[in-house]
């Protein structure tokens, strides 16, 4: 009897750490329009947050959560940017069904959730809820990794605040 062998080679990931650059971001957003954040996100900040899955009960609080704080997002000039490796249509149903005004992107292959390196918990069975700040110059300036979708928005609102005292 022959056993068939299969390989997995892990490519080491380079973790995103303050003082990175903004990775490449090219998706679709809930439109299927195009997403590239060369383009879409120039000379302005940016909260860029990753969640599990659309319509559970954490990613909805904090898309909501969100939603509720787009306006202090906004008059300090931030794009906020969702992203999950929900689809299109998904995202588009959770945007509507929620009222929800910022970019949700789709990243159904996971490549830019993995050149972000956002982790998966629960030994992996669950995708990471992680959010990043980064400044008018593309800068990470701050991330947050937590299971717990309410303090992603407090934080990120005070970091964006504390960019008009510095």
């Amino acid at each position: 009897m022959k056993h068939r062998v299969t390989l997995w080679y892990i490519q080491d990931s380079m973790s995103i750490e303050k003082g990175s650059k903004l990775p490449l971001i090219k998706l679709n957003d809930k439109d299927g329009n195009p997403f590239d954040s060369s383009i879409d996100i120039v000379n302005q900040p940016s909260v860029i947050y990753f969640y599990p899955k659309n319509f559970t009960p954490g990613c909805t609080a904090e898309a909501c959560s969100f939603r509720d704080a787009y306006e202090d997002f906004i008059a300090h000039g931030v794009k906020v940017i969702g992203i999950s490796s929900d689809s299109e249509s998904s995202h588009q149903k959770f945007a509507k069904r929620f009222n929800l005004p910022f970019t949700l992107l789709a990243d159904e292959n996971k490549e830019v959730r993995k050149s972000f390196d956002v982790q998966g918990k629960l030994m992996g069975l669950l995708p990471g809820r992680e959010t990043f700040v980064f400044d008018a110059n593309g800068i990470l300036v701050f991330k947050f990794d937590g299971m717990s979708a309410g303090p992603h928005i407090t934080k990120a609102l005070e970091i964006i605040q504390s960019f008009d005292n510095g």
